[in-house]
């Protein structure tokens, strides 16, 4: 079963057209991966969230598995979309419409997941929206349910650009950079961990390239 929590729009052009995957593919080892995979080829029947641009790969070796995939492109949306308000009184920086922008990309009615695949999307998305996307993931998600985050250690340099991970059956996950986004923030392992303190624990996995994985159980 494939879904589609992001609002369709072939467009190609404005705000709502798809996002773009322009470079090559470029394999990456991934703990993360590896791991949520061994947990995935011992359960039937998941529901899946993967939080990026549409993947046919992904979509199917996660059927191939005997699992339903939902994909929703949250970055693209969240920085091209018209979601910015006015500033409230007394402040300098713009507002930002969270629920609207739930509403229309992230409705979750009668569904709840058993995996997330939430890849690098908190270094990018607007400061606004981070916490209330972690609750949300939290109401959606399973009790013992997997969330994959990936998280940047530097905010430029190599490995910085945004890019869509695709899933491979080996202990790999393929890089294809997207569109040229730039990192907000980057995170501690302390704050990561106050993100997801609602959550009932999480696996650090650390590397050598500037990421590092976290694979939490809700």
């Amino acid at each position: 079963m494939i879904g589609n929590l992001f609002r369709k729009n072939r467009d190609d052009e404005g705000p709502d057209r798809p996002t773009r995957l322009t470079g090559p593919r470029v394999p990456r080892r991934s703990s993360g991966w590896e791991s949520l995979q061994k947990h995935m080829r011992e359960q039937e029947g998941l529901r899946v969230l993967d939080i990026g641009p549409t993947s046919p790969q992904n979509i199917n070796l996660i059927t191939g598995m005997g699992h339903s995939v939902y994909m929703a492109d949250i970055v693209h949306e969240a920085l091209r979309g018209n979601w910015q308000l006015p500033p409230a009184e007394g402040e300098t920086k713009p507002g930002f419409n969270v629920e609207g922008f739930f509403q229309e990309n992230l409705n979750f009615p009668g569904r709840e997941f058993d995996v997330v695949l939430l890849w690098a999307t908190l270094d990018y998305i607007p400061e606004p929206l981070v916490a209330p996307l972690v609750g949300r993931l939290h109401a959606a998600a399973h009790p013992g349910g997997k969330v994959l985050a990936v998280f940047h250690s530097k905010s430029e340099g190599p490995y910085t650009a945004y890019c869509r991970y695709h899933l491979t059956e080996t202990g790999e996950v393929e890089m294809q950079q997207s569109e040229p986004f730039p990192i907000l923030r980057v995170y501690t392992n302390r704050k990561i961990e106050g993100l997801f303190d609602g959550f009932a624990g999480n696996k650090f996995f650390l590397a050598r390239d500037n990421l590092y994985e976290v694979l939490i159980t809700r």
